[in-house]
């Protein structure tokens, strides 16, 4: 496994880490045993950093999380989300009674003292630009709640509104095959403030994995069957805002320049490890089998410069109008 630095944490966390929405709800029918063997299988890898939030299962992911560091003596760094949980998830119901709530829930969840990491769970733009909100943060900090924050967002603007915020210690951003924008000028102003980046939905909601096919369909609670136009949240976060047919032609011109010897995932995670303003990426794993697929992409050879070309072709080519200047 390669360790990188998130942001001025001083902690060197996984490149290739877990994300945990999966697990918790959203993505088909779960098995807590098998979602646990998983996680336990990550951490023999050499993952030590660990993405959830407090609506992944309604606590469901976070609780598991907290089973899994009983159950280790290596160090294990959790981030956790809050806000999505108001209802109309407005900007007014970012402030300081709620986020505090929130805040202790997930220490509860995850039976700790602070939370590692807390991250604002894709607010409202307007949310960036309430400095107050910040402020609340900062005093989560102060109180003992809270080591480090950050924001997980959609859109490359209110990524960059955000980390004009001295105490932003990381942003988490949709960064894939199919989203190329962070990496034209977010990627440097993060690196010059020390920001990390943690790259989310890196497979593309399965797109990239290369096992869809157009005959498949999807549970009925799993948001790539009800969210395809941003019925529930925000629709770039189900196949990164591609539509499944171009999507699935796409990714067989990926298939045919992947590298000889790996899998597409493996070939989807290596392209975004070749960004070094990447503190890691977070796949989503079900099972063991897929913990061991992702979490050893980080040992592989770096990508050649020609298929770095090649896929910034496909990319203009089939995926560019749909998403680019969307988020």
């Amino acid at each position: 496994m390669q360790y990188r630095e998130l942001g001025r944490t001083g902690w060197k966390v996984s490149a290739v880490s877990f994300g945990a929405w999966a697990i918790g709800g959203t993505w088909g029918p779960v098995d807590d045993a098998e979602s646990l063997a998983a996680l336990h299988r990550a951490v023999e890898l050499g993952v030590n950093f660990f993405d959830t939030a407090d609506v992944y299962g309604d606590g469901r992911s976070e609780r598991l999380l907290a089973q899994l560091r009983r159950q280790h003596s290596e160090t294990i760094y959790i981030a956790t989300k809050a806000g999505r949980r108001l209802d109309p998830h407005i900007a007014a119901g970012y402030n300081r009674a709620n986020l505090t709530v929130f805040v202790e829930r997930s220490i509860t969840n995850l039976d700790t003292e602070a939370l590692d990491l807390l991250q604002l769970h894709c607010p409202p733009t307007q949310v960036y630009y309430m400095p107050e909100i910040f402020g609340v943060l900062d005093d989560l900090v102060k109180a003992g709640k809270v080591h480090y924050y950050g924001v997980s967002v959609e859109k490359v603007e209110e990524a960059l509104k955000a980390i004009e915020y001295p105490n932003v210690q990381s942003v988490q951003i949709i960064f894939n095959m199919f989203r190329h924008r962070p990496a034209e000028f977010l990627f440097e102003q993060a690196k010059n403030r020390k920001v990390g980046i943690l790259a989310r939905v890196p497979l593309a909601s399965g797109m990239l994995t290369g096992k869809l096919k157009p005959e498949d369909t999807f549970a009925p609670d799993d948001h790539r069957a009800f969210n395809r136009n941003g019925e529930a949240f925000d629709r770039g976060e189900t196949f990164s805002g591609v539509e499944y047919d171009v999507g699935l032609q796409a990714v067989d011109e990926l298939k045919a320049i992947c590298p000889a010897g790996i899998s597409m995932v493996q070939f989807a995670l290596r392209w975004i490890l070749m960004f070094d303003a990447v503190a890691c990426a977070i796949p989503g794993a079900k099972r063991p089998l897929q913990a061991e697929e992702n979490f050893t992409v980080a040992d592989l050879a770096p990508l050649s410069q020609e298929t770095m070309a090649q896929v910034r072709s496909i990319y203009d080519r089939h995926i560019r109008e749909l998403v680019h200047h969307y988020w």
